[in-house]
């Protein structure tokens, strides 16, 4: 390439558009701000210039605009051109500089090196100097070490001696606090135990000094309480006192066997007067052991409850080898004379150790107990049932005073105490035969519930109200035999959970579910009324209707509120099980089986009301189908047979009302399933009323309107604060008798034109189907060729009603469309409905 080239690209080179990157550039920005328009990216030269020349009349000026562009460029040029003259000298500064630094460096170098060989000739000298002060140090520390060591020695030496000295004279008193000191000298020579006359000094005095010592004070024991001068006692009592802190600093180990052998020898005669052959050692007498033990203990206390340290706690440790031997005995005992125990005596001797156990936690503490103690039973104190009123939840007044015991103990947390292992540390013996304590219940209840039948029983063969009132509980529908059967439940659950909370609760847990399912049968179940356990005769053989009387109403109504009673009050007796028995055991406790059981009573009675309420309304019934409804010639008031029905209604629903009244969900109940029978008999009915004229139609509807205002009402009718009906009763009644009227308005209905007479039913009656239709066509009067092309026309039309229905109408579009239907209806219809408004 020629050098004409080279110099063509280098111009072209520094001639081109110098760009760069966007950080840079910000970064320029920054550092030299500007507002030319000439320093921005973007500058846009044509863009440029048309802002300096917005028009040709601008253009005038355009040579002092090139005047002020090229002295703009004259002083760029200027400035660049200092801008490089001054940095042509930067390079030489930056030189001279760099040559000073490693100057400077070096002559800092020699000064620390310098420092650095003063340093180590300063540390020399000084090592020299101090070099017979450190081993002066040395020996003195050694010299001191030693005559330490031998003072220790000394010491050591000279208080085994005035041990062994004072362990002929016995002064205890002087070998405690003696010994407690060569003790603290020996472990300085912990070290030392190499050396072997120092390891056979401290072999001496641990091995044989220290055994001797536990002999000694052993045998000074012996004689003392087990010698011929025992009575008297040999020793002076000061003396066993000294010794027992002698013990103190003696193996622990001669500690517990001194105790385990004194114990011993103060249980022995408990263990000769209450032995198995003695005829004190049976339950009967138990109050006897534990009177023993009160009084011996109160003597051991005065006359040598000062002769051993309060940290022993010998007076505990003596009650609890008490409560082991008793228990032992207790156990062996029963098992042989299993027989001879009754419930009677068992509770009995259950009470008195609850008692013994309660004043044993009272008295002590429990600390010696509780480090070998691996499981415990915690009981209360037995207390008889509180008096409550028979009507109330005795396990719900449990869970409210729990709540109450709750939050006080957890605004007082510090008062709460910790449970003391003494409570059940005997009465473990008796869970075996607590099968003999279910049994008794299971017998009580038997007698129980065969007292609540024999009562029901006398009561309810007389037919009287006030009798048959007074088997309920006062101010109560609920019978009070229900409330007395749970209060008993209560105090044998309370009596149970003290004595155990493993497999007794199971046993008395399924003993509670035996007679709970008597209850139901027996009390409950077996004393529905008679008359109407087969209520599909309503007439007996005089021909005339059977009702329940009031006395037989209001005797279903308290079962029912009874059985709703005993079906809560259950689910909290399984709560209550379940929070006393053991964690293990808590699947084991379920009452699921006779809740539904009550639950079923409540059922039976339900429809007891319901059917002996619908049946008194079937003469009614029957004797509207047999009036000759096309011959009625005008329109009057309501039928003869409405007003049965009505007055039959309110007189039965005002007496149910008031015995359910605690019970409002399901008197509402009651009143659903009547409302939903009724409705479905009464349209049966009209379905029976043929044929039908158009005036006998609209008395129909008349009627049907009747019945449905008084339906609407029948719920707040029977409570005596009149309340409104519930949303879900007035809505099967008026869907129900809704459903009736639209039946009669298409009877009402001319069905010529044959067209418009399928498309209303369609309209008014959209869930219909052929055989509800055929029986339209009858109440109408219709011949059979005539019906025959109606239903031929209708069945060409239902499926498509069907498909349209499904896709694109909802339930309250249906609503909607039968309420509209009713403007377009004919003009009698129309003027039937002003005369119901001016009826009601």
């Amino acid at each position: 390439m020629s050098n004409d080239d080279d110099e063509n690209n280098v111009e072209h080179h520094f001639n081109a558009l110098l760009v760069f990157p966007p950080e840079v550039q910000e970064a320029i920005s920054q550092v030299i701000p500007s507002s030319d328009s000439l320093d921005k990216l973007d500058f846009d030269v044509v863009e440029y210039i048309n802002t300096l020349f917005p028009t040709e009349q601008s253009l005038s000026t355009i040579d002092d605009v090139i005047d002020r562009v090229k002295l703009k460029i004259k002083n760029l040029d200027d400035d660049i051109g200092s801008v490089v003259r001054g940095q042509s000298n930067v390079a030489e500064d930056g030189r001279n500089s760099l040559e000073a630094a490693q100057k400077t460096i070096f002559q800092l170098f020699a000064q620390i090196r310098d420092i650095k060989d003063k340093a180590e000739r300063s540390e020399t000298m000084v090592k020299e100097i101090t070099r017979d002060i450190k081993q002066l140090d040395h020996a003195k520390r050694n010299l001191t070490t030693s005559i330490t060591t031998l003072n220790h020695l000394h010491m050591l030496v000279g208080g085994v001696d005035s041990i062994e000295a004072l362990m002929v004279n016995r002064q205890y008193n002087e070998i405690a606090n003696l010994l407690e000191g060569v003790g603290n000298v020996l472990e300085q020579f912990e070290n030392y135990k190499s050396i072997p006359q120092i390891n056979l000094l401290a072999e001496r005095l641990v091995a044989a000094i220290k055994s001797d010592l536990a002999a000694q004070i052993k045998a000074d024991f012996e004689e003392t309480f087990q010698g011929s001068n025992s009575k008297h006692g040999h020793l002076d009592q000061s003396l066993l006192a000294e010794a027992c802190f002698v013990v103190n600093v003696l193996d622990p180990k001669v500690k517990m066997n001194l105790l385990n052998w004194f114990i011993k020898h103060q249980l022995m005669e408990y263990l000769v007067l209450f032995a198995d052959d003695q005829e004190e050692a049976w339950l009967d007498k138990i109050d006897h052991r534990y009177s023993w033990l009160k009084k011996n203990l109160m003597e051991f206390e005065e006359k040598m409850g000062r002769m051993f340290p309060p940290s022993w706690e010998v007076s505990e440790r003596i009650c609890i080898e008490f409560c082991n031997v008793t228990r032992y005995q207790l156990t062996n005992l029963m098992a042989r004379r299993v027989s001879s125990i009754d419930v009677k005596l068992l509770l009995y001797a259950i009470q008195r150790t609850m008692n013994f156990e309660s004043l044993c936690a009272k008295r002590f503490s429990g600390r010696t107990l509780l480090a070998e103690k691996t499981s415990s039973t915690t009981l209360p104190a037995i207390t008889p049932p509180q008096s409550t009123p028979i009507t109330t939840n005795p396990f719900e007044m449990d869970s409210k005073a729990e709540v109450v015991q709750t939050q006080s103990s957890k605004t007082d947390s510090t008062r709460q105490e910790p449970v003391s292992p003494f409570l059940g540390i005997i009465l473990k013996c008796f869970e075996p035969h607590l099968n003999i304590y279910i049994e008794s219940q299971d017998r009580n209840l038997s007698d129980m519930i065969e007292r609540f039948v024999e009562d029901f029983n006398k009561l309810r063969t007389s037919n009287n109200m006030n009798q048959d009132a007074s088997l309920r509980a006062q101010d109560s529908n609920i019978l009070s035999s229900c409330a007395d059967l749970f209060v008993y439940y209560k105090k044998c659950m309370i009596q149970c959970f003290q004595l155990s909370t493993g497999q007794p609760m199971v046993l008395l847990t399924r003993t509670f579910q035996k007679y709970l399912k008597e209850y139901a049968f027996r009390v409950l179940t077996s004393n529905l009324p008679k008359s109407v356990l087969n209520f599909l005769i309503y007439f007996n053989e005089g021909n005339e209707l059977v009702k329940l009387t009031e006395v037989e109403q209001s005797r279903i109504c308290s079962i029912l509120c009874t059985a709703e009673y005993c079906m809560e009050t259950t689910q909290q007796l399984e709560d209550k099980l379940k929070e006393k028995v053991n964690a293990d055991l808590v699947d084991r406790i379920d009452l699921h089986a006779e809740q539904n059981l009550f639950h079923g009573v409540i059922t039976s009675c339900i429809q007891l009301l319901v059917q002996d309420l619908e049946g008194a309304c079937d003469p009614a019934l029957t004797a509207m189908s047999k009036v000759s409804w096309q011959n009625i010639e005008s329109v009057g008031d309501q039928s003869s047979y409405v007003n049965a029905i009505i007055n039959h209604l309110k007189s039965n629903i005002i007496v149910i009302g008031q015995n359910l009244q605690s019970s409002r969900k399901y008197f509402t109940q009651f009143c659903i399933k009547f409302a939903t029978s009724f409705i479905q008999k009464f349209v049966n009915a009209l379905f029976k009323c043929k044929p039908i004229s158009t005036v006998g139609a609209e008395q129909l509807l008349l009627d049907t309107h009747s019945l449905k205002m008084i339906l609407q009402e029948l719920p707040s009718k029977g409570l005596q604060d009149e309340r409104q009906a519930p949303a879900s009763y007035t809505k099967i009644v008026v869907k129900g008798m809704t459903r009736a009227e639209m039946i009669l308005k298409v009877v009402m209905s001319p069905y010529e034109p044959l067209n418009a007479f399928v498309d209303n039913y369609i309209k008014l009656l959209p869930e219909s189907d052929t055989t509800e239709l055929q029986k339209i066509l009858d109440m109408k009067g219709l011949k059979r060729t005539d019906q025959n092309v109606v239903m031929d026309t209708y069945r060409s039309k239902a499926p498509l009603l069907t498909t349209a229905t499904s896709a694109t109408t909802s339930e309250a579009d249906k609503r909607k469309q039968l309420l509209s239907n009713v403007d377009h209806e004919s003009g009698r219809i129309k003027k039937l409905e002003k005369l119901i408004k001016k009826r009601f």
